[in-house]
């Protein structure tokens, strides 16, 4: 089983990334797909999800309206579109496979995003 996470880097305030994440050796259209992050001294939060049946997404206050996470399932991909972003944003980026069904879940190793100018 493996998510890799990719598409982070440094951004200036304002700017945008497109964050993906791979996945492999699970049937991907089972799992509900979220992103969290990870801020230095901070607890992991999650940031957007979408379900595996109907699609239907959640998002944290913080970032609602600023990002959007989409997924595709003959690809095996979720993305995560952040606009607007802010130094707040600054984190490592996680992808996480969720299924309810047996709670059986899997993570990325992260990637790293950057806002400052």
């Amino acid at each position: 089983v493996q998510l890799v996470e990719s598409g982070g880097g440094l951004v200036q305030p304002g700017g945008s990334l497109r964050l993906s994440c791979l996945a492999s050796g699970f049937t991907f259209s089972s799992y509900a797909m979220t992103w969290y992050r990870q801020a230095p001294g901070k607890e992991r939060e999650l940031v957007a999800g979408i379900t595996s049946t109907n699609g239907r997404t959640n998002y944290a206050d913080s970032v609602k309206g600023r990002f959007t996470i989409s997924r595709d399932n003959a690809k095996n991909t979720v993305t995560l579109q952040m606009n607007s972003l802010k130094p707040e944003d600054t984190a490592v980026y996680y992808c996480r496979a969720y299924r309810r069904v047996d709670a059986r879940n899997y993570w990325g190793q992260g990637t790293q995003v950057t806002v400052s100018s």
